[in-house]
């Protein structure tokens, strides 16, 4: 039986409320915690909508420190030599409001950041942002407007810093995932191109 919900009435009577501890998290600007948070995180994710509506989340990844922070209310995201679709970076021309979250392996709490965003060529921080010499070729300059951290229960009722929950081999290889919807694909030529040695050949 389907039931949807479509009122904020419905989906509090099923959810409930936040403790005021929860409700009062948000912040508008980088606290030091914030800040010591972003130095430590190799990862986070962008979200992203276009405009009509169309929702895009991309990862971001570099070594720990990647996001700049530029002060209590600004922060920068690198971006490096990809595969061209730049979903996001088109998104945000459209709607430049976009959603973050950032990961510290083996945590499971994550920072979220929301705000207004805009995509720079360069920018007089675009020295820092350099990994193993190579500036980014962009930035996704965000104003922070909201920041908050996010519990652990999504990670803890996953385990995803488990090493005994992994299977990586539970579906097939990238090579083999192209190709199943590409037919006209060679996989031999997928496996050497997607291959990690390759790709890590290409990340800056």
């Amino acid at each position: 039986m389907r039931r949807e919900v479509t009122t904020a009435e419905q989906l509090r009577a099923i959810v409930g409320h936040p403790s005021q501890l929860v409700a009062d998290k948000v912040r508008d600007r980088l606290a030091p915690a914030h800040r010591q948070w972003l130095a430590h995180s190799p990862l986070g994710f962008v979200a992203t909508t276009d405009a009509a509506g169309r929702v895009d989340v991309s990862p971001k990844g570099d070594p720990a420190g990647f996001v700049h922070v530029i002060d209590d209310t600004t922060i920068a995201i690198p971006e490096r030599p990809g595969n061209r679709r730049v979903d996001g970076y088109l998104n945000v021309l459209q709607r430049p409001r976009v959603g973050t979250l950032f990961v510290i392996p083996g945590r499971g709490d994550t920072l979220r950041i929301n705000g207004a965003a805009r995509v720079l060529a360069d920018a007089d921080y675009f020295d820092a942002l350099a990994v193993a010499g190579k500036r980014p070729i962009l930035a996704l300059e965000i104003g922070v407007e909201e920041v908050f951290f996010h519990c652990s229960k999504a990670f803890l009722r996953s385990d995803a810093w488990q090493p005994e929950s992994w299977d990586p081999t539970a579906v097939p290889t990238a090579a083999q995932l192209v190709k199943a919807i590409n037919d006209g694909a060679d996989l031999d030529q997928l496996t050497e191109y997607l291959s990690e040695t390759n790709m890590r050949s290409m990340l800056y």
